[in-house]
């Protein structure tokens, strides 16, 4: 009998309802959450989910991650849909198979960590409305982040996975930091603590083959919990290194159905299953449902084709070794720079990242230090003057050096540290305790700042979490106020009808040529010279009528109106490119239509949203000092001021969306 590890060979059956494998490995489907959030940027609707969550229920997964991670947000953000309601709709449909979520530890489902009593009560809503399996992590492994989430989910007798963030400092694992003996103390730390599984979370497909086997090899003899690998495909490595961990003895694995798979995403599941047969390791899964069910998947992914990484031709990103930016993550990425028109700068994005990495103490990238470190090196890259200048340092960082989001695995560096702490409202020095410890509760102003709006705690859970879009989506959810277009869903016939002009763009038949009405010539025409960009165009002129006399007068306002002046410090603007010149800029519909004001104007460096003014009309300002703060990427920028001044014009309201260029403030010079 032939043997790899402790994989072994078996009587070779192909029916559906063949012998179950003696030692069959235990599939998470990841389809429902992470296999879309990898490849579309979370953008797949419940509609879409249940025209196949009944058949994945016959599949006989070991469970289905359907929440969590990016779903949260991106759900009530951006497709208009309550969160909550998606787990209590799935488990109406998946009957049989246990749901998982992913859950960011005290960051919950945000960016941030938040207060014991915020963490205590969305814990305990996600029991209530049906989650099962809670694989639990820290962005920076540091676990006294899990203590409050913990004692919720035992409390509810639910499955506790811990998950420890795969990471590296070289292209195998190994060195000072991340090597075996690393994995293998997390790993008793959470038996310790309770774990009824142990997780390797590799978030960008980093583990390769054989350091897989080793690692989970070293994981068996050290705990007695089952282990579970979680990798994704980016780098191509993630078949090979689920066949090593299947060798080796690992327990359970995450795949996705094939229109969900690889790319950034997981490995597909129904290689494994045909390449697992005649094994004691034996899935025990029909293939023929799994391709109906992924026929079926195909119908609607054109719907979500606009959110995919469209950038290159290749299935495997090799420099995933190098950047280690996860798969959900490099789509963002392309998003954010897509919309600031600098998408050529992704490769510069992908160098600084290493740079920022090591900075800020050489972090696990997994959400949300991926975003926090992505967003900056975005930053870094886009607008510093020279290397190392970080002259945009979002909220974010400036959390994670004051320690707010626990301890790195390598001291951050000190010059960083001290530039991001400049000012800082908690303080200048760093604290070392849970950061769970200084926050203060947040449940009852959640409360508060929800009154009129949510019906529910679940609804009050949406505002502790996200207050400006949260508050947003729950007027949308009530009819106080209709929900914009472009929350709307998209039909597979509004898809054709985008695709055929398409074609007939490509074709050069999309605009018909007007047919021009030859008139005779008035007498009295008058002759401009007109000069557009380095075109000269000669303009014939007549007058038609009564010469009208045209007086222009100031528009009321709250806000004084005077002509814009262009400012000789003006707000720094991201540095072009090869190939990439600066943009005009565009002009949101949040703009006002007549914001004429006398001063500075302080343009949008990047599209977002406006979380809120620091300062307001009369307020007196110095250069840098800040005035107002940008959300971008969900992480938070604080603009400065470029000149010492007075605010004469705050034209936008808190969560209204802006475009690159639009204006923000006016401050008028002193």
């Amino acid at each position: 009998m032939q043997k790899h590890g402790i994989l072994k060979y078996s009587e070779m059956r192909y029916e559906p309802d063949r012998p179950k494998a003696s030692n069959p490995i235990k599939i998470q489907d990841l389809t429902f959450r992470d296999g879309h959030q990898s490849l579309f940027a979370t953008r797949v609707r419940t509609e879409d989910l249940l025209h196949v969550a009944e058949l994945m229920d016959q599949v006989g997964f070991y469970s289905m991650e359907v929440w969590g991670g990016a779903t949260f947000d991106v759900m009530h953000r951006y497709l208009g849909e309550d969160p909550w309601e998606r787990i209590r709709v799935l488990k109406k449909h998946i009957t049989k198979t246990p749901f998982s979520m992913l859950l960011r530890g005290q960051n919950l489902v945000g960016y941030r960590n938040y207060p014991d009593d915020i963490v205590e009560a969305f814990v305990q809503r996600c029991c209530d409305n049906g989650i099962d399996i809670f694989r639990v992590f820290d962005a920076l492994n540091d676990f006294r982040n899990f203590q409050t989430a913990v004692k919720v989910i035992k409390k509810n007798k639910k499955h506790f996975q811990g998950a420890i963030c795969f990471s590296l400092t070289e292209q195998r694992m190994g060195g000072e930091i991340y090597n075996i003996e690393y994995y293998v103390s997390k790993a008793k730390q959470l038996e310790n603590m309770g774990a009824d599984t142990i997780c390797i979370k590799d978030m960008a497909g980093l583990i390769a083959p054989y350091d897989a086997y080793d690692l989970i090899t070293a994981l068996k003899e050290n705990v007695k919990v089952p282990v579970h690998l979680h990798t994704h495909f980016t780098s191509g490595m993630g078949d090979l290194s689920l066949f090593k961990a299947i060798e080796a003895g690992v327990d359970i694995i995450d795949t996705c159905v094939g229109p969900y798979a690889y790319r950034t995403s997981h490995p597909a599941i129904e290689p494994l299953v045909i390449s697992l047969l005649g094994t004691n390791r034996d899935t025990g899964f029909d293939i023929k449902l799994l391709n109906t069910i992924g026929k079926e998947m195909e119908e609607d992914i054109p719907k979500y084709l606009q959110f995919a990484d469209t950038t290159k031709f290749s299935v495997i990103d090799t420099d995933v070794i190098i950047h280690q930016t996860p798969g959900g993550m490099i789509s963002n990425l392309i998003n954010q720079l897509r919309q600031m028109d600098a998408l050529d700068r992704l490769d510069d994005v992908f160098k600084e990242i290493p740079r920022v990495r090591k900075d800020l103490g050489q972090i696990p990238l997994v959400t949300p230090t991926s975003q926090i470190v992505g967003i900056q090196a975005v930053n870094n890259t886009l607008f510093d003057s020279y290397e190392g200048e970080y002259s945009h340092i979002t909220e974010e960082v400036k959390d994670l050096c004051y320690g707010l989001y626990g301890k790195t695995p390598m001291p951050i560096n000190p010059e960083v540290r001290k530039k991001a702490l400049k000012g800082y409202p908690r303080g200048e020095k760093p604290i070392t305790v849970r950061p769970g410890d200084i926050l203060e509760p947040g449940l009852e102003k959640a409360k508060q700042e929800a009154e009129g709006l949510a019906k529910d705690i679940d609804d009050v859970l949406i505002v502790a979490l996200y207050n400006i879009t949260g508050k947003k989506f729950l007027r949308i959810k009530y009819g106080i106020e209709p929900m914009p277009e472009e929350m709307k869903p998209i039909t597979l016939e509004e898809v054709k009808r985008q695709q055929e002009l398409c074609e007939k763009a490509k074709a050069g038949l999309l605009v018909e040529p007007p047919v021009k009405k030859q008139i005779p010539k008035p007498e009295g025409l008058r002759q401009f010279d007109v000069f557009v960009d380095d075109e000269y165009f000669l303009v014939e002129v007549t007058e038609k009528g009564v010469p009208h006399i045209v007086h222009s007068a100031k528009i009321a306002s709250s806000t004084p109106q005077a002509q814009v002046t262009q400012s000789s410090n003006p707000q720094p603007v991201p540095q072009s490119g090869k190939n990439n010149p600066q943009p005009v800029p565009n002009q949101s519909s949040a703009q006002p239509a007549s914001t004429v004001v006398e001063g500075t104007p302080v343009t949008a460096p990047m599209p977002g949203m406006l979380v809120r003014y620091e300062k307001k009309v009369g307020d007196k300002v110095k250069v840098g000092e800040t005035l107002l703060v940008l959300e971008a990427m969900k992480m938070y920028n604080n603009i400065p001021s470029p000149v010492e001044g007075t605010v004469v014009s705050t034209p936008l309201k808190d969560g209204d969306s802006v475009g690159k260029g639009d204006i923000l403030i006016v401050v008028k010079p002193d």
